[in-house]
């Protein structure tokens, strides 16, 4: 459009100086071309400025966009922080319900041991049992002398009373596995039934375990050991550690979920 008005304005000129035209159209076919002049150098201007411009922002959208790749790397860095920590969280919370489970069981078995100390009170004071804490297990001991006669593995019309009434409160403990150990002293023992202390320490625990059966106690919660001479109470010098020797042991077991966890090692057995 300002090409045709500056082509009409040149246009007069030439028509002008060839006589064609007046003096005064020609001077105002004149101003007009300095006009458009003076537009064409406004819009060149303007169009130096607006490259500048599109320069700018084009240099501030590389700006944006490397800042955008250094914001990505760092949301990156910041989800596998969180991920980690995520993951610290879970094994914490895991580690925490874990103990929160033993710290469970734990009150429960000690309950359930201060309840049978209770029952056992009148064997206690009685000097017919005692009551033991070993490796972190409770234990109950009965002298062999009140259960059985000399070298013998058959209850005594005392041992069973005293027995019947261990059973009455071991029958009411559904969940705990009881072993039956018998021991003696050093004292040699020769015959055709037990031809040493491990055969006399060994059937005097079945002895006891079958008995505990037949009075309630469940037989998938019981097992027999004997141990004869070899692990003493008390030195066998006197005739009264030999005493202390010769006895019955009723151990608590544990409970499996009591024990440590051995997953780990677990994996390293070939």
């Amino acid at each position: 459009m300002r090409t045709n008005k500056m082509m009409a304005a040149a246009g007069l000129v030439v028509m002008v100086m060839s006589g064609c035209v007046s003096q005064e159209e020609y001077e105002s076919a004149l101003k007009k071309i300095k006009d458009l002049e003076k537009e064409l150098g406004d819009l060149e201007e303007l169009r130096k400025f607006d490259q500048i411009r599109i320069d700018e922002l084009g240099a501030d959208n590389a700006t944006m966009l490397a800042k955008l790749e250094q914001l990505g790397v760092k949301l990156s860095d910041l989800s596998g922080e969180l991920s980690g920590a995520m993951a610290d969280i879970d094994a914490k919370q895991k580690l925490i319900e874990e103990m929160k489970k033993k710290q469970e069981q734990a009150t429960k078995r000690l309950a359930t041991l201060k309840d049978m100390l209770a029952k056992f009170k009148a064997l206690i004071e009685g000097g017919k049992l005692k009551v033991k804490i070993k490796n972190g297990k409770m234990m109950l001991e009965l002298p062999s002398a009140i259960l059985f006669e000399s070298g013998q593995a058959d209850l005594s019309e005392e041992g069973q009373k005293t027995l019947a009434e261990v059973a009455a409160v071991l029958s009411t403990i559904g969940d705990r596995e009881f072993q039956v150990a018998g021991h003696t002293d050093d004292v040699p023992i020769k015959g055709k039934k037990f031809p040493s202390n491990w055969e006399l320490s060994s059937a005097r625990a079945v002895a006891v375990v079958k008995f505990l059966q037949e009075h309630g106690v469940s037989p998938e919660n019981l097992s027999a050991a004997g141990y004869s001479e070899y692990q003493p109470t008390a030195s066998n010098d006197s005739e009264d550690g030999k005493a202390q020797n010769r006895r019955i042991e009723i151990t608590l077991m544990p409970n499996l979920d009591e024990l440590p966890d051995l997953t780990e090692l677990e994996k390293e057995i070939y």
